[in-house]
């Protein structure tokens, strides 16, 4: 293994997403837009705060956020596709129970790869 592919608690310093150690570095100004984007609707933002209790099935959100099931699980799979979130499947008496959880437990922006040496965590 290379020293560049070694698992490090420093920040990335090239333009992308990554994660580590439950934290979201989102480096560059177009993938600070997608995660942004992500993170404007006052909906996802609600469904982030409910589970850091912990996960929550897609009914328990639906049900908290007052919104349809279909809803929710659109606004999860925007989460899940930057992984912010991720959900698991288990059987249920009524076919599969999907629960979703946190992946990261913050999330840090930063504009340009030479701003990445200043971020303190």
């Amino acid at each position: 293994m290379s020293e560049e592919d070694k698992p490090t608690n420093e920040a990335p310093l090239k333009e992308g997403i990554y994660e580590r150690e439950g934290i979201l570095y989102v480096i560059g100004p177009r993938y600070v837009a997608r995660v942004a984007r992500a993170l404007a609707s006052e909906s996802r933002a609600e469904l982030l705060y409910h589970l850091k209790e912990g996960p929550k099935s897609l009914e328990e959100l639906s049900s908290v956020l007052g919104q349809s099931k279909a809803n929710v699980s659109n606004h999860v799979r925007k989460l899940e596709a930057l992984d912010i979130v991720t959900a698991s499947y288990s059987p249920s008496v009524r076919g599969v129970k999907k629960s979703i959880a946190l992946k990261v437990k913050a999330i840090v922006l930063v504009l340009y790869e030479e701003a990445v040496k200043d971020v303190k965590i």
